[in-house]
């Protein structure tokens, strides 16, 4: 998943919305030409080889094509500057790009394991495969794991959700080519019921990564609070701040791949209130130069040395 770490060295990332656009644009449109290819070959050779397994795979390729279209759509709205009816910006149209995501793969795997169950329920209807089912199988394996590879880098690099859920499935289409060859092997043995049951582990399988993103998302879409690791990283920054004295109440939720951060900030009581707003600035840059944070609404509370007399008071 997407590293929770600050953004401390600028030279391993794509700073700007503009950068990081490109860079999701750039490697979807891999992608699309990827899927593109590898739906019309694996569906085209499924149905002449006789193979189910390798036509379910073409099916999540072609879903695969559908999820790059949509995480192209979202790319393109999450970076619009925020506006009167989104003041907090954009950045959650990749939140429900996910949950789009997971709900398409939720739907495309449980849909492969009902067609493979009902071949299973006729098992010397199966018919044998053809040998070049298999090497479609392979080729479409090592296609899918490069692309994997590619994607995930790029979305590691940017800290995006989204991208990260669209990599994984690419990764999802790699491992159920990897068990449609394996049932194509098994079916050219001379056990043709092995290809619906590859069939049917590829459904599992992409029905499970469907449910877990879509899940995951919709977490996120319902104000999830960021992880306590990075939840630190944000207090110590802010306590780092000349003029903060202590910090307390500090409440963060995702918005997109940013987080919105509110803390309580203790300076000294006996400052002007042009101090404490200096202090308040200059805590609000630091944290969102070297943190995923789109905005943070400081509250100052008075600070006043404890009485010698009266060690309980403050």
């Amino acid at each position: 998943m997407i590293p929770n770490d600050s953004y401390d060295d600028p030279e391993d990332l794509f700073q700007t919305p503009e950068q990081r656009a490109a860079a999701a644009s750039r490697s979807t449109w891999t992608s699309v030409v990827v899927n593109l290819g590898l739906t019309v070959l694996q569906i085209t050779i499924g149905i002449v080889g006789k193979s189910q397994a390798l036509i379910a795979d073409g099916i999540h390729s072609l879903s695969d094509l559908i999820a790059d279209f949509v995480v192209l759509f979202a790319s393109h709205h999450s970076k619009k500057d925020a506006d009167e009816d989104h003041p907090y910006g954009h950045q959650r149209f990749e939140t429900a790009a996910s949950f789009i995501l997971g709900i398409l793969l939720l739907a495309v795997g449980l849909g492969m394991l009902w067609s493979a169950f009902r071949k299973l329920e006729a098992p010397e209807l199966v018919p044998q495969v053809h040998i070049m089912a298999l090497w479609v199988a392979g080729t479409a394996l090592v296609a899918k794991e490069l692309l994997f590879r590619y994607m995930l880098a790029i979305a590691q690099k940017v800290k995006s959700s989204m991208l990260v859920a669209n990599a994984w499935h690419a990764r999802s289409d790699a491992a159920s080519s990897l068990v449609v060859g394996l049932g194509i092997i098994g079916n050219l043995a001379g056990y043709p019921i092995l290809d619906p049951i590859a069939a049917s582990i590829v459904g599992f399988m992409v029905a499970k990564m469907g449910w877990e993103f879509s899940w995951d998302a919709l977490h996120d879409l319902t104000d999830r609070a960021a992880d306590e690791q990075e939840v630190q990283a944000i207090r110590e920054t802010l306590l780092s701040t000349p003029g903060v004295i202590n910090v307390h109440d500090v409440h963060t939720r995702k918005m997109g791949d940013m987080i919105v951060v509110d803390a309580h900030l203790e300076v000294d009581a006996a400052i002007t209130v042009e101090a404490g707003h200096d202090i308040a600035v200059e805590a609000r840059q630091r944290v969102m130069q070297r943190h995923r944070v789109l905005n943070l609404m400081t509250h100052l509370d008075p600070w006043k040395k404890p009485d010698r007399d009266h060690p309980g008071q403050s």
